[in-house]
């Protein structure tokens, strides 16, 4: 059960009103709704509008390949063990053509023995999160498959998911009807 009361759209500010109407295009709210890292930010529109267009520009703007965005927001989701943030994006992670067995390793605590560019972006998310940093190596490796703007992107996808899931367990948020917990048997 989350921390945070339902709110009633009925009752929606007027912040919250256009917060929840820039949102409703996305393709996962128009599947669960305003659930997840979206319920919370309606508590605080004022966030939350610059989070959900921060969150617009990495999943729909930016030029990295959608397998390797997703296989950094799975990786921080399983560091941080965001059940929702997992649940949500391991799906998105396979329609971009990431392996599942490997996922699945991922979400056990095994190495998940990616490939290439989703390698690549393994290491950065790894290294950002266990280390605070990125070795001169991993970065060489990213900067020559991605670019510098690229790998700004990337490290931006991994601090911006961070956040979610702090938001997420912080406040103990639930999975959504439908969502199997990705995480239950790590």
């Amino acid at each position: 059960m989350s921390r945070l009361p339902d709110l009633d759209p009925l009752q929606f500010s007027e912040a919250q009103g256009r917060l929840a109407g820039a949102l409703q295009n996305r393709p996962e709210v128009q599947v669960h709704g305003l659930v997840g890292p979206f319920g919370v930010w309606m508590h605080a529109p004022a966030l939350g509008e610059p989070m959900a267009e921060l969150g617009r520009g990495i999943r729909f703007a930016a030029s990295l390949p959608a397998a390797v965005t997703e296989v950094a927001i799975c990786t921080t989701a399983v560091h941080y063990r965001s059940s929702f943030e997992l649940a949500a994006h391991r799906p998105l992670a396979i329609a971009a053509g990431v392996d599942a067995a490997a996922l699945d390793r991922l979400a056990a605590g095994e190495p998940p023995a990616f490939d290439g560019d989703e390698a690549a972006a393994h290491a950065v998310a790894t290294e950002l999160l266990r280390d605070h940093a990125i070795s001169d190596a991993t970065y060489t490796d990213a900067s020559d498959r991605f670019g510098a703007t690229g790998v700004v992107e990337l490290v931006t996808t991994v601090g911006y998911y961070a956040l979610n899931a702090l938001l997420l367990n912080g406040f103990q948020i639930p999975l959504a009807p439908g969502m199997e917990d990705p995480l239950a048997q790590g």
